[in-house]
């Protein structure tokens, strides 16, 4: 099975976060599911969505498998009761790897800001190559391009620092307890509005740097260098 659509983005948010969020809070009581039944359901919404997506779609994201280990570490950490610490440095780590993986990409043949943003999905490469090419530009645009990947991996080292300083702060109570899950549950709520929102904020600004690259270089505006569909 393919997935033909783009995901939801509000069904996203409350599968991901709201939904998990509010389970670990209000429903892992000795009364309700428990602490280890709540950690079990919180985690299936997005551990479900991520596995979803992942067999729909054709192609492996790495984003995506990232985010599946992520949750499995999360739950791994609550069911084997271990210390609170290595959640901040799973938090941490994801974030953390990526940004590596990012800078590291600089100096092979597939730099990631061209997977996350200068990808044919979203903009029209084969347009913007041969106007740079016609402008005799083509190595500036790669300066910029590499600038725009530096911003791109401070992007997640900010992600990455603020998920421990988060996890440390918040999460402070034995691993497998009711107490657990629900600073678990307003760690998820949290981290949209304090880590997440920002971090889009700071890769929308490395996308508008590399839109007026674009615009400086090869003379597109950014609604000319978007794919119209004419790239798959």
């Amino acid at each position: 099975m393919t997935v033909t659509q783009k995901s939801n983005p509000l069904t996203e948010l409350l599968v991901n976060i709201v939904v998990p969020a509010v389970i670990l809070m209000k429903f892992s009581g000795e009364q309700d599911l428990g602490a280890v039944g709540g950690l079990l359901l919180a985690l299936a919404f997005p551990l479900g969505w991520g596995t979803y997506e992942l067999i729909g779609r054709s192609k492996i994201n790495f984003i995506s498998v990232l985010g599946l280990v992520s949750i499995l570490l999360t739950g791994g950490i609550g069911l084997l009761q271990l210390d609170t610490q290595w959640l901040a440095v799973k938090e941490a780590a994801i974030p953390g790897l990526i940004g590596v993986a990012v800078l590291v990409s600089t100096r092979t043949r597939y730099p990631l800001v061209k997977t996350l943003l200068y990808n044919p999905a979203l903009i029209d490469v084969a347009r913007v190559q041969h106007h740079l090419e016609a402008r005799g530009t083509v190595r500036d645009f790669e300066s910029r391009l590499q600038t725009a990947t530096y911003m791109l991996g401070g992007t997640f080292f900010f992600s990455a620092a603020m998920n421990y300083f988060l996890a440390t702060w918040i999460v402070t109570s034995p691993a497998g307890s009711e107490a657990f899950n629900a600073e678990l549950g307003r760690l998820t709520l949290l981290s949209y509005p304090m880590i997440a929102l920002p971090s889009m904020l700071m890769m929308m600004a490395a996308l508008y740097y590399l839109a007026r690259a674009m615009r400086e270089l090869a003379g597109l505006k950014l609604t000319e260098a978007l794919n119209q569909g004419t790239q798959p």
